[in-house]
């Protein structure tokens, strides 16, 4: 009868240490691996890298064509930028203006 007790209290000691090496390899996995890992971390900081250089560069185009749109505005039209625009619409050329044709 001790043996058995003995023996029963050995196993119920070895069951909850694997348990609890279970569980502590379960939460380690995750940590890592997880949704929300240091893998998953990683990921989402390059991604934020790579759309903050994408913002940065959009806003340059902005700001470029935002320049050109207040050349084209009413109340300072720069002459050499309604000129270019003229002659883009309605396809004229300046008569000592050198045309150069490419082939596509």
């Amino acid at each position: 009868m001790v043996i058995r007790t003995r023996i029963r209290a050995i196993l119920n000691q070895l069951a909850l240490l694997a348990g609890a090496a279970a569980a502590i390899a379960y939460f380690s996995y995750q940590a890592f691996n997880g949704e929300h890992g240091i893998q998953a971390q990683h990921q989402f900081d390059q991604q934020k890298q790579d759309l903050g250089n994408e913002l940065a560069l959009l806003q340059k185009e902005h700001a470029a064509l935002d320049r050109r749109v207040n050349l084209l505005r009413s109340q300072a039209i720069d002459p050499d930028m309604l000129d270019e625009k003229a002659r883009d619409v309605l396809g004229l050329v300046h008569p000592n203006d050198e045309v150069v044709l490419l082939g596509k």
